[in-house]
């Protein structure tokens, strides 16, 4: 089985993805962490050196290995979803979960993760809170579009985030 975890920056996908491998048995990923070992770079090095075209052809080389495994917990880059061969692939893998949060709480646990600052570029050069406003709602429906399950993660904890995925995949009363 493969999960993929979907959402705008901050939305708590890998802390989630660690969480839902854990106890499903699985392993978990971050697809932007392995787009910046392969190339070698941060993603703010490859946006500066070689572009957004760049940094996207190399998250599509990732996607596709990493929805070709199995027994996996998928925490897709905010942008992952742009992609029509993205899409194709992490549908075709298994369940996709959308991590909506309100860009109020995307904003506030942006700026407390420092390493969110200094590895992410601005994609727009707005304030951050006008940046995920516009970017997000530009994203809504391709996130709509690929997710199988959606979860407002708002006032919860990963724990009970990651909890609340594993109800909705393995519901009471309905055997596997």
């Amino acid at each position: 089985m493969v999960i993929t975890l979907i959402g705008y920056r901050g939305s708590g996908k890998s802390a989630v993805a660690e969480l839902l491998a854990t106890a499903l048995g699985l392993q978990s990923v971050d697809s932007d962490h392995v787009v910046e070992r392969q190339a070698g770079r941060s993603i703010r090095e490859i946006f500066d050196q070689d572009g957004e075209a760049e940094f996207r052809r190399l998250e599509q080389e990732v996607i596709r290995d990493l929805t070709g495994r199995t027994s996996l917990v998928i925490a897709a880059g905010g942008g992952a979803i742009l992609a029509e061969e993205n899409c194709r692939c992490i549908k075709a893998a298994g369940p996709v979960v959308w991590l909506q949060a309100s860009v109020e709480n995307l904003a506030r646990r942006i700026a407390q993760d420092k390493a969110t600052s200094d590895r992410r570029p601005s994609l727009t050069g707005q304030s951050v809170q006008e940046e995920i406003a516009s970017v997000l709602a530009a994203r809504r429906p391709f996130y709509q579009d690929a997710a199988t399950l959606i979860v407002h993660t708002d006032g919860l904890t990963s724990e009970q985030v990651a909890d609340r995925i594993r109800s909705l995949l393995d519901p009471p009363g309905v055997s596997s």
